[in-house]
């Protein structure tokens, strides 16, 4: 219990590098003194060494003996850097497009997919993106590889066709958690394919077609049931009004006439009929 308690105290001591704000000492400031008399004496020729050109886009973080001068990026414009003692990184602060390859997926339900994807991120601070880790976007290509497989992992196939959004919104709230210490701020991620196996295509499609099947069937039963409906209230007011009856048969006529065929209609009423019975 003392060593769990003592590695947590150990560990929320720690602070990030950026954070630290430690000098470079007297040996230090001599050879910094030292690196700046020789410019000095070199002048004006060493100067074309020590001008360095930043661009709008990028900033520099310039090392002093080790030491990051004035804990903050400089640029965009023109920067002093001294011989020996300074050593400086460059960061361009522009949006990344990184692609995450193929991952082989074993969904919930137990499918195996292939889903790639692409996020979208940027440097808000370059102090961080240098100096807590080693190549920021290497970390964070690997990361969200990750990501990627351990929240589809959770989720079934049908989920996952159907909730795109939702799971690539969750993938870049966690990547945008992890990444923040890194100085990387995820924009968007974006799932762009999933690609399932032939046999559960065809499973999909044949399921699929008998559910299409299956509902043309409910339309067409309930088409019939509106026919006999209707035509049962016809009955109740052809039966209640016999001259619409005939109206209905000279209607008929009319059609036919219209038609120019050779059939001939003779409509014969059923109470003459009657008599034969």
């Amino acid at each position: 219990m003392d060593s769990g308690r003592g590695s947590l105290g150990k560990e929320s001591k720690e602070t990030l590098v950026a954070d630290k704000k430690e000098g470079i000492g007297a040996c230090g400031w001599i050879l910094v003194s030292l690196s700046f008399l020789f410019v000095l004496i070199t002048f004006p020729f060493s100067i074309w060494l020590c001008l360095k050109i930043v661009k709008e886009y990028e900033r520099a973080v310039v090392f002093r003996l080790g030491r990051i001068v004035s804990k903050r990026a400089k640029g965009p414009g023109l920067i002093l850097v001294l011989p020996c003692t300074d050593v400086f990184a460059k960061v361009d602060l522009r949006t990344v497009t990184s692609n995450i390859p193929l991952q082989e997926i074993l969904t919930k339900d137990s499918v195996t997919t292939q889903v790639d994807g692409v996020v979208y991120y940027k440097i808000h601070s370059a102090i961080c993106s240098v100096a807590n880790v080693t190549d920021v976007h290497l970390a964070t290509n690997l990361l969200a590889q990750t990501t990627l497989r351990n929240v589809l992992g959770t989720q079934s196939l049908s989920q996952i066709l159907s909730g795109r959004e939702e799971i690539a919104h969750n993938i870049q709230s966690i990547l945008d958690n992890a990444t923040s210490k890194w100085g990387i701020q995820v924009a968007r991620v974006e799932i762009k394919d999933v690609r399932i196996p032939m046999e559960m295509q065809r499973a999909m499609a044949a399921e699929a077609e008998a559910t299409r099947d299956a509902r043309a069937q409910i339309i067409a039963a309930e088409g019939e049931r509106n026919a006999s409906e209707t035509l049962k209230q016809a009955s109740m007011v052809l039966v209640e009004s016999p001259s619409a009856l005939q109206l209905r048969y000279l209607q008929t006529l009319s059609t036919l006439a219209t038609e120019k065929n050779s059939t001939i209609v003779f409509p014969l009423p059923m109470n003459i009929l009657q008599g034969f019975y």
